[in-house]
Formats: C-alpha cells, structure tokens, sequence
C-alpha cells in the first residue's frame, strides 16, 4: 500500500502515526510554520533539513544522515519500528515521498510506510480537519537498518556513463534539464547527465490536487520514454522530487526497487 486515499486514512487517523514532511524550495515558505498554523490531526512534523547530512561542501544537498542520527530523530518523534506510517506533505514538490524514501532506505517495513495521496492539498480541498493543536509524542526506541544499494553516489554516476548499464530520470522542469533557466542554489551549473532522461514531477501529477496519475497514464508516460526496466535511477535538484519519480515507477513495477542519486543535480552540476 505505497499510496493512501484521503478517504482511507480519514477513517484510521487513530490508527496510524501520521507524518507530516513538508519543505519547500522557495525559501519565503515555512514548512515549520505552516505545520504549526495547521495540519492534519495527529500529525508529527518531520523537518527534512535537518535530518538531512547538510554537508559543508554541498550545503543545499539532502544526503543521508548517519543510521543513528535516523533512529534519533526518528525516536524522538515517538515512532517505532512496528508503527504504521502515514506520510504528508503542503509541498508541490510532493516531499512527502522523499520521507518515504528515507525510511524504506533506513529498513522500515515497506508494508508499513505509505504516502497520502494528494498530501494536504487534497486534504484541504475536501475540507477535511485541520488542527493546530500540539500532537504529544512518547519517546520511542527506533532502530534503522541502511539498504544502501538504494542510492548511486557520484561515482557510479559518472562510471554509468561510459558502461550505461541503468537509466538517470531526471526530475526537475524540461528547461532547468535541457540548461535554458539557472538553477536555483547558488553556485550550480545549468544542464544535465550526460545521457540521462527528463521527466519533470509536473509530468505524473494532476497539480489540481498533487494527486499521482492514475497507473495507466504512468505506464503510458514511462513507456513513452522509453522506461520499462528495473535498471532506473532516479534525480533531480537535491534528490527531494526524484523520489516522487521511485515511488510513480514502483505503483507500476512492483519488482522495482527505488533507487535515487542521492547527491542528484546539486553535486553534479556543482563537479561537472
């Protein structure tokens, strides 16, 4: 169950732990903010700046935190291993599926880990409840397991391009791909993989309400792009949209296993 009705978790808000993972790009949103003004019932606020590695060479990267700063971080919400998560986002870069992605990498049950879909965009135009009451969390004792063969590192990505043995999707807008628009951190090039695909987030979802496309439309757009294997790897600007591209492929291809360049545009633009 990698994707959740608003339907479906209005009717089990009690039975979940539910996650809020929103961010957002352009610096004059909040998350935080928003999070505490309103958010769904119950809901735990997961920043995903600070739980990522915000390395001093590539501040504006989201690489992986160490396994025991996962299960900190992650404890110190109050979720456990055996917990059924819920997670959301009010980001029209869907970040919720990048908090998806992190805990699958960090071994939680992918039974056990879903994304709302549609996030709080659909939530809100349904009218559904909001809350901006504290949710009261218990300390729990996570533990967290990597599976690195989920992420390529740059290395992989430039041996890639002479041995090609998978396929880079890239996630960002057709023109920051083809370099016709500067990227927005300082201090990245415009332009893309050599060799690699675009196939912009805007794409796969309906941006009436950040819903996926149903998974005949997927399986049209990926064939048209000539994507119908399990060697595909996933990027983007900082590997936050690249996972809403591992999670439309894996609705498709249950034998995929998501896998994302964790460094994704803003290492590689930055060493090109």
């Amino acid at each position: 169950m990698t994707l959740v009705s608003t339907d479906w978790l209005n009717e089990n808000l009690n039975k979940v732990k539910i996650i809020d993972a929103s961010w957002h790009l352009v610096k004059t949103r909040n998350a935080l903010e928003e999070y505490n003004k309103e958010h769904i019932e119950n809901a735990i606020f997961f920043d995903l700046d600070k739980n990522s590695n915000q390395r001093k060479d590539l501040p504006h990267g989201h690489f992986f935190p160490s396994a025991s700063e996962h299960e900190k971080a992650i404890s110190e919400m109050g979720v456990s291993n055996t917990d059924q998560i819920i997670i959301y986002c009010n980001s029209d870069l869907i970040s919720s599926c990048r908090a998806w992605f992190q805990f699958l990498y960090f071994g939680h049950d992918p039974k056990l880990v879903s994304v709302l879909n549609g996030g709080m965009k659909k939530w809100k135009l349904e009218g559904r409840k909001v809350t901006n009451l504290k949710t009261q969390t218990i300390p729990s004792n996570y533990k967290a397991k990597e599976n690195k063969n989920m992420i390529k590192l740059l290395s992989q990505i430039n041996e890639n391009i002479k041995k090609k043995e998978f396929t880079v999707l890239d996630a960002r807008s057709k023109n920051r791909f083809l370099g016709l628009e500067p990227e927005p951190r300082p201090g990245v090039k415009s332009g893309s993989i050599e060799g690699s695909k675009s196939m912009p987030l805007s794409e796969i979802v309906n941006t009436k309400d950040n819903t996926f496309l149903d998974k005949e439309k997927l399986r049209d757009l990926f064939n048209s792009s000539m994507v119908n294997s399990n060697k595909i790897v996933m990027s983007c600007g900082s590997s936050v949209s690249a996972a809403s591209l591992a999670l439309a492929y894996s609705l498709i291809n249950v034998d995929y296993i998501p896998k994302i360049y964790i460094g994704s545009w803003t290492e590689y633009g930055k060493n090109k």
